[in-house]
């Protein structure tokens, strides 16, 4: 019978290990997936204060259906990661529902064979029916195994009774665990469902505004054309002092001054090593910001013939927002042009970042900036209440893609 129990619970243990590798591996899915959903919904709350909480302001219908866009886009994504939430804990019930039936047969077994035991137990209860079972062997081997024998009955008996408790506390648990995972699914299906609303709220505003765009397409087409040459003309100022910059570098060294890259001193080695080594982990250059533009070419969301062409990333932050150094390096130069506002560029070796758009700047050409260092503000349109900052990051004078370096963009 001990062998038989012993089997038993070998296929319980092994079952139980199977399930709770399951569960450890969906429990940590769901909590990839519920820290998401919080960036999601953060990334919404950030939208609404920076990009639609000052009414008053007129916007121009661009620049509202750009903002109307993107948050469309993460409502759409927050949707996406609530409902793989949901289909997560339905498969996580069923698994609990299935433990909880298994737990249940279990705590059964173990009850029934208790019974039997004690009923066994109750028969031959006498120490005298002991001792003549003891006396009754024919040689000491004999009776020193069934002595044996006494000993890990009983003992088998308290472990049942142990057993039993624990399974009747495990199936409490797994109960309460199982009403738990119900409350919060239904919980993410009332979320879903409010933000499948606000969605198609959202998604009637964005048709009605492209109604009234198309009405007047070329216009919206310059404005687009002129916004892009702005940066363009921006960019290649840039890209002309990297280069003169990398001239410069290669003369003092006593080398080609036609060279593509830097003639490093080893303290600048130092500085750019030290940057690529924090490659993934740099901080925003923002405090709070929302990103309006990502890096790279890509078609324009109203006007599909136009392509937008980006050196950097746009990023939406709050009026008055200081724009801080995302590493340690030395003022490079601060452009200003006629027709846009000031940049700041800062050297980190044969690396720059650029800051673009500032309506003040607190450092000067030569100063050592540190990591979170204030360096200037955030120009905010006074007409339209926008206040957006355009950041690029150079390896030489090749872009480089900001989502790539800053952490968690």
């Amino acid at each position: 019978m001990i062998k038989t129990q012993f089997t038993y619970k070998l296929v319980i243990v092994f079952f139980c290990l199977i399930s709770s590798i399951s569960v450890c591996s969906q429990s940590k899915k769901q909590q990839e997936l519920e820290n998401r959903r919080q960036e999601l919904r953060n990334e919404i709350e950030q939208i609404n204060s920076m990009l639609f909480k000052n009414k008053s302001k007129e916007k121009s219908q661009l620049s509202l259906i750009e903002d109307l866009n993107h948050k469309i886009n993460v409502r759409s994504n927050l949707i996406k990661v609530t409902n793989q939430q949901a289909n997560l804990l339905t498969r996580e019930i069923g698994v609990n529902q299935r433990e909880i039936t298994q737990l249940r047969q279990d705590l059964e077994t173990l009850k029934a064979d208790y019974a039997e035991m004690i009923v066994h137990s109750y028969k031959s209860r006498s120490e005298q029916s002991r001792v003549m079972f003891l006396m009754s062997s024919s040689n000491f081997q004999q009776a020193y195994k069934r002595l044996q024998y006494i000993t890990q009955y009983t003992n088998y008996q308290k472990e049942q009774a142990a057993n039993i408790k624990i399974k009747t506390e495990d199936l409490k648990v797994a109960n309460t665990n199982l009403l738990k995972q119900k409350a919060d699914k239904q919980e993410l299906i009332k979320e879903n469902s409010i933000a499948q609303g606000q969605l198609e709220l959202e998604r009637k505003q964005q048709r009605s505004l492209m109604a009234s765009i198309q009405k007047d397409l070329k216009t919206y087409s310059s404005q687009i054309r002129e916004k892009q040459q702005e940066a363009d003309r921006i960019d290649r100022e840039i890209e002309k002092l990297i280069r003169e910059a990398i001239a410069s570098s290669n003369k003092k060294a006593g080398k080609s001054t036609g060279s593509t890259g830097f003639a490093l001193t080893p303290e600048a080695k130092n500085l750019a090593a030290s940057f690529v080594s924090n490659k993934g982990k740099l901080p925003w250059p923002v405090e709070k910001g929302v990103v309006k533009l990502g890096y790279g070419d890509q078609p324009h969301p109203i006007v599909k013939s136009a392509t937008i062409h980006s050196n950097g990333v746009r990023i939406a932050t709050s009026p008055g927002a200081e724009v801080k150094a995302v590493f340690n390096g030395e003022v490079y130069a601060i452009i200003v042009q006629k027709k846009g506002n000031p940049t700041v560029l800062v050297q980190h070796g044969n690396y720059f970042t650029a800051y673009k758009n500032l309506s003040k700047v607190y450092v000067k050409k030569g100063d050592k900036v540190t990591t979170r260092q204030a360096i200037g503000q955030v120009f905010t349109n006074s007409a339209t209440g926008d206040t957006t900052l355009s950041f690029s990051i150079f390896k030489e004078s090749t872009t480089q893609n900001p989502a790539s370096w800053l952490y968690r963009m």
